[in-house]
């Protein structure tokens, strides 16, 4: 199926989202729309799936103008589209989620036919080599396999144009792998993809064609040999530093000491076993390791959600385990989530709000049992400026904002006072290339204030540019500490178990 756009419009107030965009997708071509947060390319998807009407232009299917009047016509014709926040019902079966909406049922009984379900998820799953299990329990997959779900969902109400929003926000390197070859796969059936993104390595590797979107506009479209410095270039309207210029680290005290760190959880299942790790003043100290090694409980032990089995967290040399979340705050430690949306922010709230969250009971923006509105207001613009976070009016709720500039908000509400120590994990998880630039500079800036910075994230590229030191965890342990220039082959074979001396023995050879 050919799809073309054609003018659309879409203005939201004085905001207008979408201006005259021209887009066309062929049959089988995975067609990359590139851009950054903010920058129209989920609104444009919204109007070809029906939850937005256009106030101009229209849609083409074959050559032929269609209207939806909601996601339902829209299915029906034969587009299907994946969110970035998966649309799916956690106590829910896969094949259950599957079918929710167009529940095959018994011909007789009017029943929902679950053995019918079953066999619509395996059949789809089979086909695209997917190992989905249909009785299997949303809640307890992963989160690459929840995107499964989503694509089967899509696949089995016959999609011939499939919309993937930002599908590779929150997945793995090796779950990105394992996608774009799924994406490949369906394009070599004759599906069409439409592949929203602000990852200029993913576009190059997988999209025929690139069309640029920024601020509401199509700017220019480009082909896969274009180097990533020119589509960064495109998307942003100005050179962007792909690689962090810092300087390099100046010796300073020890101001967070991790010592014999343990942790069993509710399963009896040793998650962190006997972490030692020391931070310094003005250092950046990343924490490599596929996700699931203990690397998100490492982060939650330090903010004080968990507490350890065993050993202890000392801060400026004064153990702070049994001080509450509250205190730990206080005392002077920043942290950015890896999930913004369920530990980053308070979806009802403004991003007035949500900037002063960690500092609302403090004498600027409180007297008493009453908020100072004003100050708050004021805080969230001057904020708003420095940090660049590009929204309407600092009084909407924050939903309204994109991923990137959601990420901003914490960012700036985290590093806007003074720290002693900032836990960053994921800090750039969804975050185009211009704000990547930015949150980056900025973390940098926080250390060269002399703040102790512990860097979580599954991007090894931002691992290695960002730190100044590499810890890499494996199954709860620390296999070793390297310097930020070690060879990704070093890096690769230590964070699959191999120890340190004898991973780099392999690379000397």
């Amino acid at each position: 199926m050919k799809l073309e756009l054609v003018g659309i419009t879409k203005k939201f107030g004085s905001l207008i989202a979408n201006d005259h965009i021209d887009l066309e997708v062929e049959p089988g071509q995975i067609h990359a729309l590139l851009g950054e947060n903010g920058a129209g390319k989920s609104t444009l998807m919204n109007v070809l799936y029906g939850l937005y009407d256009p106030d101009e232009g229209e849609i083409r299917l074959d050559g032929k103008p269609v209207t939806f009047n909601g996601p339902g016509d829209a299915v029906a014709a034969g587009i299907g589209m994946v969110h970035q926040h998966f649309m799916l019902v956690p106590v829910f079966t896969v094949a259950e989620s599957v079918a929710l909406g167009y529940e095959p049922t018994h011909p007789a009984l009017g029943m929902i036919n679950m053995k019918e379900a079953n066999r619509i998820v395996e059949d789809v799953s089979k086909r695209f080599g997917f190992d989905l299990d249909p009785k299997a329990k949303i809640d307890d997959l992963p989160v690459g396999a929840q995107q499964r779900v989503e694509i089967v969902k899509a696949l089995s109400r016959k999609a011939e144009v499939l919309i993937l929003d930002e599908p590779t926000a929150v997945l793995t390197p090796a779950e990105t792998d394992e996608l774009m070859a799924i994406m490949k796969e369906l394009a070599a059936a004759g599906t069409s993809i439409v592949f929203i993104t602000h990852k200029l390595r993913e576009v190059r590797a997988v999209a025929d064609k690139i069309t640029v979107i920024r601020r509401g506009k199509v700017v220019g479209e480009a082909t896969p040999d274009s180097s990533e410095e020119e589509l960064a270039t495109l998307m942003v309207g100005r050179s962007v530093m792909l690689k962090v210029d810092k300087e390099e680290p100046k010796p300073a005290p020890v101001v967070v000491s991790i010592q014999d760190l343990s942790y069993v959880n509710e399963d009896r299942v040793t998650v962190l076993d006997h972490v030692n790790l020391d931070v310094q003043a003005g250092e950046i100290l990343g924490i490599a390791g596929v996700q699931g090694n203990g690397q998100t409980e490492l982060t939650e032990l330090l903010l004080g959600l968990k507490h350890p089995t065993l050993g202890d967290i000392k801060l400026d040399g004064e153990s702070i385990v049994k001080h509450s979340v509250r205190d730990r705050v206080d005392q002077g430690l920043g942290f950015v989530p890896e999930d913004r949306m369920r530990d980053g922010m308070v979806q009802p709230f403004s991003v007035a709000e949500n900037l002063v969250l960690n500092q609302y009971r403090s004498e600027k923006f409180s007297r008493g049992p009453s908020l100072k509105l004003r100050a708050i207001q004021e805080n969230a613009e001057k904020l708003r400026d420095e940090f660049d976070i590009r929204l309407t009016d600092v009084t909407n709720p924050i939903t309204t904002l994109s991923g990137g500039n959601q990420q901003k908000v914490i960012v700036a509400r985290e590093m806007s006072r003074k720290l002693k120590m900032l836990v960053a994990s994921q800090p750039t998880r969804g975050v185009d290339v211009g704000s990547i630039e930015f949150i980056h500079n900025r973390i940098v800036q926080e250390r060269d204030t002399g703040t102790a910075v512990i860097l979580v994230s599954s991007e090894l590229d931002e691992i290695q540019s960002l730190s100044d030191r590499i810890a890499v965890m494996y199954r709860g342990r620390i296999v070793g500490i390297v310097p930020a220039h070690t060879p990704n082959s070093v890096l690769g074979l230590m964070m699959a178990g191999v120890p340190m001396e004898e991973a780099m023995q392999k690379e000397d050879r």
